[in-house]
């Protein structure tokens, strides 16, 4: 389908979450519906806990094409759907969903934006992956990289129940060996380890705390990866990078997955450098 097939009227999409202000998704979005000439709008919902099943009944009331779902309702949006996919079902969270016919699936796809995103950086297969923090984000990164190959995965977080449960997951639906490590402290990273995650939200603006690692026990030959959008160069990222290390940053992420998004929705195949450029003047780069 072409821009011009699509029907004249004004469409809405959008991203439900708390908080979402600091995310240049809307702008960036906004900015390639205008590029397409769609008559298109993405709007940013904050929307409280108490709040979600209504904001999601609203979505299908107010004719949404569809909208992305961000922290901390990736895996408490589920029972306000009216059904996912079987990557959502695998992964047990959805980030973004579609309005077919009125119905609301959820899908995810979180892991596949960073999985596209690391393969412009390193090879992905084979490697030993360490990844800090284990939400919704973070679960489903940890499949698709078991999916995509990765030899080995240690979940590394405060709550041995949630770092369990995800590392118990990857092994279960994509059949590699994980650990399970304990976040106190400074984080020593497990020997071997070809890709660093920080899947949390340390280092988001305007904050923009430390990931409190031990750089020495990081091979400078390997590559650290953030999830983490604004600011772009983070301060784990800033470091990985004087440490030697390749780097893979959260807005590369969020155009990979944000590209799936736009065809979906609109049946317009983009060119990424739209996309980037989007993006970059969203960020004021």
């Amino acid at each position: 389908m072409t821009a011009a097939e699509l029907p004249p009227q004004k469409q809405m999409t959008g991203m439900l979450g708390r908080p979402v202000a600091e995310n240049p998704i809307d702008r960036m979005f906004d900015a390639v519906y205008a590029h397409y000439g769609l008559p298109w709008q993405f709007w940013k919902c904050d929307v409280a806990a108490a709040d979600l099943g209504a904001a999601i009944a609203g979505t299908r009331a107010l004719g949404f094409r569809g909208y992305g779902i961000t922290v901390p309702y990736k895996i408490a949006a589920i029972p306000f759907l009216d059904g996912i996919d079987e990557d959502a079902a695998a992964i047990g969270a959805t980030n973004w969903v579609t309005n077919e016919d009125g119905r609301l699936i959820g899908h995810n796809n979180d892991g596949k934006g960073v999985v596209k995103a690391i393969a412009k950086v390193t090879p992905l297969a084979g490697q030993r992956v360490a990844m800090m923090g284990a939400g919704g984000a973070g679960r489903a990164m940890a499949v698709e990289l078991g999916w995509a190959g990765a030899a080995h995965l240690t979940v590394i977080t405060r709550r041995e129940e949630q770092g369990r449960e995800v590392a118990e997951l990857v092994h279960r639906t994509a059949g590699i060996p994980t650990a399970w490590q304990r976040w106190q402290g400074e984080v020593v990273v497990p020997d071997g380890t070809g890709i660093l995650m920080n899947a949390t939200h340390l280092g988001c603006a305007p904050a923009c705390e430390p990931v409190p690692v031990v750089w020495e026990s990081l091979d400078p030959r390997a590559t650290a990866v953030d999830v983490i959008t604004n600011p772009r160069l983070t301060p784990f990222l800033a470091t990985a990078r004087d440490h030697g290390c390749a780097v893979v940053d959260g807005v590369e992420m969020l155009v990979q997955l944000a590209m799936q998004l736009f065809e979906t929705w609109t049946g317009v195949t983009p060119a990424e450098d739209v996309f980037q450029k989007a993006v970059a003047e969203a960020l004021g780069e």
